[in-house]
């Protein structure tokens, strides 16, 4: 087993991905709660290893500014897994956040954190 990924790195690599969610139910989707620190699903064909960094550039619902959160890949989900599940990775906001992008989301999903809609997650 190579321990390279297609771009010729190790894992572990830092990298930096924009994310646009627009709709609160992409967004019930997508969010992590139960996560240390919150975390996303984001839905990716690139490449990305477990461990690699991610400097992700949030920008949620009708805000122009993004949000910058760091975090790490804590599972990914290829092409072709069972169940028809969407390809992407799950994204754990680091520490550094202080929980800002979390409580932003949790602002947006008041409410609906405590249904029991299927997510790209659980």
């Amino acid at each position: 087993m190579n321990p390279m990924n297609s771009a010729g790195s190790l894992g572990g690599q830092q990298r930096i991905l924009s994310f646009a969610i627009k709709d609160k139910n992409a967004l019930y989707a997508s969010f992590m709660p139960f996560i240390k620190n919150g975390g996303l699903f984001i839905p990716t064909n690139k490449n990305y290893q477990l461990g690699d960094e991610i400097f992700l550039l949030l920008q949620l619902m009708e805000e122009t500014d993004r949000i910058p959160v760091a975090g790490k890949v804590i599972w990914v989900t290829p092409p072709g897994a069972e169940g028809s599940r969407s390809v992407g990775v799950g994204v754990q906001f680091s520490e550094q956040d202080k929980g800002g992008a979390r409580r932003k989301i949790e602002e947006y999903l008041a409410g609906a954190l405590n249904a029991d809609r299927p997510t790209h997650t659980m």
